[in-house]
């Protein structure tokens, strides 16, 4: 569903005699159900881990099935590249993940849209999790590879859309910034996987570059609104050349051994 948000009509620094036109700009209002069913499976995730520890006396079989497990992505179980971003070590770590998705997640949605904000969120903890296979050799699991891809997406929607923003936009790039710096940063402790976070981040870029969202002002019968110019060929480009980038370091770890 869609609705017709008219910009304000307020606009300070004009000339008395003049007024500003309506401009109308469409997002999608749909709840942000993609975001909900990620979270709603995370938990779920979550707890079969718990429930398979308590049963087996300290066995995690989600972790051993699922976890980027290098050696067993080696013997060709290439979905432990993907499957990691719902599994979690602690309720900690799933807490701090979930929140984060919680905050980053609806808004991007709302202008990626259901079908590309999923392919973001996929294709940046594919990403991740194919750096950390290349320089890791260390188990890991957790949906942070794909929330720094959320982030990286974010600072670039705010970058190619400042316009919407206006002064706002470079202290809000300032900030995203000093997240990504601290997180980084932290991630350099013991038994945080860095390079899955920074593989999440460069892929969710490039994603978000290519296939983001890019609104320009276009005129209509009616007058103007501002629509984003990217087509849905454009995602599936984008998909593939961050999809492809990272799997040619797959293909050539798997060769390398």
């Amino acid at each position: 569903m869609n609705s017709n948000t008219p910009i304000s009509s307020e606009q300070p620094n004009l000339p008395p005699n003049q007024t500003r036109i309506p401009v109308k700009f469409e997002t999608s209002t749909d709840k942000p159900w993609v975001t909900y069913v990620i979270l709603g499976l995370s938990v779920l995730m979550y707890g079969l881990q718990s429930l398979s520890t308590y049963l087996t006396g300290g066995t995690d079989w989600p972790f051993l099935l699922g976890g980027k497990i290098n050696q067993f992505i080696l013997t060709g179980q290439m979905w432990r590249l993907v499957t990691p971003v719902l599994l979690h070590g602690s309720i900690l770590h799933i807490a701090f993940n979930m929140y984060a998705l919680f905050v980053i997640g609806p808004g991007l949605e709302k202008y990626y849209g259901h079908w590309r904000y999923l392919l973001l969120y996929v294709l940046a903890g594919y990403c991740g999790n194919a750096l950390s296979f290349l320089l890791s050799p260390s188990a890991s699991i957790g949906a942070s590879t794909a929330i720094f891809g959320l982030v990286a997406a974010e600072a670039i929607f705010i970058y190619r859309n400042r316009m919407l923003y206006g002064a706002r936009a470079r202290s809000m790039l300032i900030n995203l910034g000093m997240v990504v710096a601290v997180n980084l940063i932290l991630g350099l402790s013991p038994g945080i996987d860095n390079w899955g976070h920074l593989g999440g981040l460069v892929g969710g870029a490039i994603f978000a570059w290519v296939a983001g969202p890019h609104y320009q002002m276009t005129q209509t019968l009616s007058g103007f609104e501002l629509k984003d110019v990217h087509s849905k060929q454009e995602a599936w480009w984008g998909f593939l050349l961050a999809g492809g980038l990272f799997t040619a370091i797959v293909i050539g770890k798997m060769i390398a051994g």
